[in-house]
């Protein structure tokens, strides 16, 4: 057993990956904003070029605010694509979190091939900072499309699914399970590039500013391109 060690820790760094190690990321990451999930992360951040599934417990709980600082950092000539959410906009939230509205691209339909097309399309044209999605049916077919999509076009995607996706095989390289906890968000691990998480993960997530905000604001996505910021309905 000795040899083999030895002959493994001479090899080049990153030429080989041990399971008890996170890997070494192949694109730069994302930092989260969260230091304690950072250093829970292959990379020290979100996967870039690569599928990411949130799967929350209960929708609205803070799986948005988790976001908010990859969505404050989307460029003057990129797009933030949220792609069939559940809900309706809510401006004021995300504008007074910094989230650069008139770069918010919002995709909306009832038919679950279409969401599937508009998810690829989105990450195919390279011209998105990162895409946001909630597709009501998806399979391993279509989420392995999905995968490859996002990893040739370099662009960070994140599927929000729902509790019983957390028992179904996924070709997603990170899957996160949230539930609500005092102050924030519970993490717990399901896949990475890397060891098994040893414990759950809690984040404090910042209080909103905007106190007249139904408790869920957060939580909806940004509105569309096309209409001024703060006359968007609110979520029910």
């Amino acid at each position: 057993m000795g040899a083999p060690s030895a002959a493994l820790a001479s090899l080049p760094a990153g030429l080989v990956w041990q399971g008890n190690q996170l890997a070494a990321a192949s694109r730069p990451a994302h930092p989260t904003g969260f230091a304690e999930l950072d250093a829970e992360l292959p990379g020290g951040g979100w996967p870039g070029g690569a599928l990411t599934e949130l799967i929350a417990t209960t929708p609205g709980i803070g799986e948005l605010s988790l976001l908010l600082p990859l969505m404050r950092r989307t460029g003057a000539q990129q797009w933030l694509a949220f792609i069939a959410p559940p809900l309706l906009p809510y401006a004021p939230a995300l504008h007074a979190a910094g989230v650069p509205l008139e770069r918010v691209l919002l995709v909306r339909n009832g038919d679950a091939a279409q969401t599937q097309w508009a998810i690829r399309q989105a990450c195919s044209s390279g011209a998105c900072s990162a895409v946001l999605a909630w597709p009501a049916q998806t399979d391993n077919a279509s989420l392995r499309r999905l995968q490859l999509a996002a990893e040739a076009s370099a662009t960070p995607l994140f599927l929000f699914r729902p509790p019983a996706a957390a028992a179904q095989a996924s070709p997603a390289v990170l899957r996160l399970q949230l539930s609500a906890a005092p102050g924030g968000v519970s993490i717990h691990i399901l896949k990475r590039r890397g060891p098994a998480a040893s414990a759950a993960l809690h984040l404090r997530l910042p209080a909103r500013t905007d106190t007249t905000a139904p408790p869920h604001a957060v939580a909806c996505p940004a509105p569309a391109r096309s209409a001024p910021a703060g006359i968007y309905p609110r979520c029910a």
